[in-house]
């Protein structure tokens, strides 16, 4: 399928989708978010894709958030309808069946910065920025930055970042947790996909049952989180892989996985 805005290059098992407006430092307008879902949408079914890496084109900017041009024409009706489309994309990608990788190497900001939230995994080049500024445009995130946000650094942290408008460098969002890695810029791309190639090599069903149950974290108790985990421990136990690598450890050979 062919974007505007995006690039999507598949490598199998892996994909990258790259937001494709470096002119515009990669902002998110309507046309752009329209496109991830759709790109998306096609990752998730195709079953040579384990894993998708998200980026930015250029060295500026990851994105650097939602199009100005898009929000200074907003009222209170037609803002809630752009929140709620930038929610139903962005917990699209969250709620992906496959991992995504955020790789972030340059700007994150605003609606940015909520994007890279919405992905498992966030590393970053050490040219990277991180924050949440729309208090400066009189507004706050709309995008899940005040619920993601404060749950990836805990709240105290969020709302400094969120109430300041104050951007963090890409040591900083390492520090507070925000990223799992940095690295130099022009070792980005060669890192992450060196990850994702990682874990594509790993029982697909495996790895989608532990998103999920990582991500359950985040919704219920820890008594409901404790029930859901024993439910989905037990369907990998009933996979060809879970033979295949519990039999391969016993006789200490490498596995040969079937995704089955």
């Amino acid at each position: 399928m062919e974007f505007e805005n995006l690039l999507v290059n598949i490598n199998e098992p892996v994909a990258t989708v790259t937001i494709n407006r470096p002119d515009r430092l990669n902002t998110l307008d309507a046309k752009t978010l329209e496109e991830l879902k759709q790109a998306f949408s096609g990752l998730k079914l195709n079953e040579n894709v384990a894993v998708i890496i998200l980026t930015g084109n250029g060295e500026k900017a990851f994105c650097a958030g939602a199009d100005i041009s898009e929000l200074n024409k907003l009222n209170m009706i037609t803002a809630k309808e752009f929140a709620e489309r930038g929610h139903d994309v962005f917990n699209f990608i969250e709620n992906c069946t496959k991992p995504v990788i955020a790789a972030v190497n340059g700007l994150a900001l605003g609606g940015g910065c909520e994007l890279s939230l919405a992905c498992h995994i966030r590393i970053a080049s050490d040219k990277s920025k991180f924050g949440q500024p729309e208090v400066n445009l009189g507004i706050i995130p709309g995008y899940g930055g005040t619920q993601r946000l404060t749950r990836i650094i805990n709240s105290g942290r969020a709302m400094e970042y969120i109430l300041t408008g104050n951007l963090m460098d890409a040591e900083e969002a390492l520090r507070i947790g925000l990223v799992s890695k940095v690295y130099p810029a022009d070792e980005l791309y060669a890192k992450v996909s060196l990850l994702a190639q990682k874990i594509a090599a790993k029982p697909r069903q495996a790895v989608r049952l532990a998103v999920e149950a990582v991500k359950k974290a985040d919704q219920v108790s820890l008594r409901e989180g404790l029930v859901y985990e024993a439910s989905l421990f037990a369907i990998c136990c009933g996979t060809e892989d879970f033979k295949e690598g519990t039999a391969a450890f016993l006789e200490k050979r490498a596995p040969e996985f079937k995704n089955k």
